[in-house]
């Protein structure tokens, strides 16, 4: 507020003096230079240290201590487990056992990586995960979307009673509706045909997705109101405006979807387990365990260093695709 009162005597000099030229010129232009400079000083003085403490040698050597001390610490957390399954993917299964944290004291073993490939089928599981998240995916996105595009922006008059009957459904725990969903899988109400040992007993339940709904909804809350006004005046309808402006509006949200849905179906356990009994279109995270009393230790932990590789690559590959954060830049002109 101080900075901008004392600015006014200069706006009041620029109002009166329209097109100044000269010395009156280069002084008005020093003006300008210092003040912003003092501001660009002031934010940087903004903060628990001040830039004279931190100058300081003792305060220096301090935070620079306690930044490596944390930066070690998140990197053994989050790489630790990784860097260890991936030396015991290539580490017999003795020195695993005797010494777990030695870099391989009687060498490497890297047939334990082509055994686990060979003789557990990791590329079959492999390919039964990816269709698996691929359906969640898909499903999940499509519901979300056509679900907070129908709240948000169509809102019709019984909107308010299905946005509470979509929240009411996160207070429900998911345990409770084990039974029920399997009983609707084995027995459909329209097409009264069991959905047994078929991928869309994973991705319809999948697909009604609370959480996502929701979060949808809020994102579309957030779009400026005046492009979908406009669209409408040019005779857009709801699908068109849905596809040409809602969709390529929301890609930062998208991101964030479909990387919650990709991963909740890569580790899902318990509902694959109960509706793809059969071995041949189980995905990794059922098949590994039910493996593991059969398979040798190092050749069981070269197989989860690998079903975890390849998650890891595939999110570094698409990281751009899933975290990119697009602006709304050019859907409202100022």
């Amino acid at each position: 507020m101080a900075l901008l009162q004392a600015d006014r005597p200069l706006e009041h000099e620029l109002t009166a003096t329209s097109t100044p030229t000269g010395p009156l010129k280069a002084k008005l232009s020093a003006i300008v230079r210092r003040r912003e400079k003092d501001a660009t000083d002031t934010g940087a003085d903004r903060g628990v240290l001040s830039e004279h403490d931190r100058k300081r040698p003792s305060v220096r050597v301090s935070t620079t201590a306690i930044h490596v001390f944390l930066f070690v610490g998140l990197v053994v957390a989050g790489l630790g487990p990784l860097l260890w399954l991936a030396k015991a993917a290539v580490t017999p299964t003795q020195d695993t056992l005797t010494q777990p944290f030695a870099l391989w004291p009687n060498g490497i073993d890297w047939a334990n990586l082509s055994q686990a490939w060979n003789d557990i089928h990791i590329d079959q599981y492999f390919l039964n995960t990816i269709w698996v998240a691929a359906g969640s995916w898909f499903f999940q996105l499509l519901v979300a979307t056509t679900a907070g595009y129908a709240l948000s922006i169509l809102r019709p008059r019984y909107a308010p009673v299905l946005n509470a009957l979509v929240l009411a459904t996160l207070f429900i725990p998911a345990v409770v509706l084990l039974v029920p969903l399997y009983l609707t899988i084995l027995h459909p109400p329209v097409i009264d045909v069991s959905l047994l040992n078929t991928y869309w007993a994973v991705w319809l339940p999948a697909a009604a997705n609370a959480f996502n709904i929701l979060l949808m909804k809020r994102f579309f809350d957030g779009l400026p109101r005046e492009v979908f006004e406009a669209a409408r005046t040019d005779g857009a309808g709801p699908l068109r405006m849905f596809w040409s402006i809602v969709l390529p509006m929301s890609k930062p949200i998208l991101g964030v979807v479909s990387v919650f849905a990709v991963i909740a179906a890569w580790k899902d356990f318990l509902w694959p387990l109960l509706v793809l009994p059969d071995p041949a279109v189980q995905p990794l995270s059922v098949r590994l365990p039910a493996v593991q009393s059969q398979t040798e230790l190092d050749v069981f932990l070269a197989a989860l260093a690998i079903s975890t590789l390849i998650p890891v690559v595939l999110f570094l590959i698409f990281q751009r695709l899933f975290l990119r954060g697009a602006g709304l830049g050019g859907a409202v002109k100022g």
